[in-house]
């Protein structure tokens, strides 16, 4: 008899409670890691004499590597499950972000960036693929958000982290320990995680009997039906939606520092530091609030309704606080209109992970991977385009925003065609 029946009157356990602190963590460490290059940006510029250009480059690589591999990483998780992928692809980046530190040049500051990119493109995928087993249908959008509210987050406060830890140590230093972060993690992940709830000493029936029909997403495989992929109109408007909505976000996490330095220079250290928080900590509220009130919308409109109305609405505000922000002269007030404009942005996200899950079910790493593949072409193009953008316009920064804000309106139509709930295999027919 499975230990799981022996009291099944027993109150359900919440181990998918722990699935969720795991995602939350990660979640942390990876802006963590992936931020801290922007803070650090002008320290490695004069200490490695690279050119704005060349640091464009450093940020595309990661942004590139991250896209390539996407897929690749959503597969494997489909494939083997997420407990060996995460362990694996958390090592793999941890170790790059410590051998950042280690850079002597341009080349190969690109080859760390590229191959921490090619780690950290397995970790949200995977993190689907968890919650798509460990969590119901109608848990799993709320779950998104806080994940992505810890991940905003732990990229907000990753400026004042890195200008504290620079106090103490040399940037390169710096990437040592947060590299180290992320091996503790790994290690912990491996031995506490099951890819199948059923097989996990912490479960029992009452929380087995919640989860229902999701651990059936546990069953591992290797075949993905692209075909459907390719001729589903949601895959293709997923795609399309991410793409828009990381190719402006990327901004934030990239030239930001650099936009605050160069158009306010009035601005101290710490003081540009504590701006610079504004943009992902309004985004981490606004991933908190979509997965709520998406949920609150989804009782009295319909989940569909529901996900593509915040996913319009998210993205369209989004651009609108970025034509906003252009007419401001104080920098408080400016980086609030972009402090608003993560919020629309992030209003979005949950939706957007959800519908991979809702739709792609058993493929929710594979279909997760390709969204997150599309919208990381967009972030990688994103850091060489703005200085290309800047040198055009004459040093002015509002024409970027422009840009931005047109690439979100694009976005927030893609929405408009998007069947978020609808399992793939019901929407595409053979």
């Amino acid at each position: 008899m499975s230990p799981h029946l022996v009291n099944p009157g027993e109150p359900p356990s919440h181990a998918r409670r722990t699935v969720l602190s795991f995602a939350v963590s990660l979640a942390i460490i990876t802006y963590i890691d992936r931020v801290c290059i922007s803070k650090s940006a002008d320290l490695m510029m004069r200490d490695l004499s690279l050119t704005k250009e060349q640091m464009g480059y450093a940020f595309a690589a990661f942004g590139w590597a991250y896209a390539l591999f996407e897929i690749p990483g959503g597969w494997l998780g489909d494939k083997i499950g997420p407990r060996r992928v995460l362990m694996r692809v958390v090592l793999m980046w941890s170790a790059f972000t410590a051998l950042t530190g280690w850079a002597w040049g341009i080349g190969s500051l690109v080859v760390f960036r590229f191959f921490f990119g090619m780690g950290e493109a397995g970790c949200f995928p995977n993190i689907t693929k968890a919650f798509t087993i460990w969590f119901p249908a109608g848990e799993r959008v709320r779950a998104q958000g806080i994940m992505w509210l810890s991940a905003r987050w732990g990229g907000a406060f990753t400026p004042l982290l890195v200008v504290w830890v620079l106090t103490f140590v040399t940037w390169r230093s710096a990437f040592t320990i947060f590299g180290a972060i992320g091996i503790v993690w790994a290690v912990l992940f491996y031995r506490w995680f099951r890819d199948d709830p059923r097989t996990h000493p912490s479960v029992n029936a009452g929380e087995l009997k919640i989860m229902g029909s999701s651990v059936e997403n546990s069953a591992m495989h290797g075949a993905v039906p692209w075909s459907k992929l390719m001729r589903s109109r949601t895959v293709w408007m997923l795609w399309l939606q991410y793409f828009c909505m990381s190719y402006s976000w990327y901004f934030y996490i990239t030239w930001m520092p650099t936009y605050l330095k160069e158009s306010f220079p009035q601005l101290g250290m710490w003081e540009s530091a504590l701006l610079n928080c504004i943009p992902l900590f309004f985004g981490g509220l606004g991933s908190f609030a979509g997965g709520y009130i998406t949920t609150w919308l989804a009782r009295r409109l319909g989940s569909a309704t529901a996900r593509r109305l915040m996913g319009a609405v998210g993205l369209m505000s989004a651009g609108v606080m970025l034509l906003i922000a252009t007419r401001f002269q104080n920098p408080l007030f400016a980086m609030l209109a972009v402090g608003f404009a993560s919020f629309g942005n992030d209003l979005a996200m949950p939706g957007a992970w959800g519908a991979c899950m809702e739709v792609g079910g058993k493929y929710a790493g594979s279909l997760s991977g390709s969204m997150n593949m599309m919208g990381n072409i967009g972030g990688a193009l994103a850091p060489m385009f703005v200085p290309m953008v800047l040198a055009a316009a004459g040093g002015s920064w509002n024409v970027n925003f422009y840009v931005f804000a047109a690439v979100y309106a694009v976005g927030a139509c893609a929405w408009l065609f998007i069947d978020p709930v609808t399992p793939l295999e019901e929407q595409v027919r053979d």
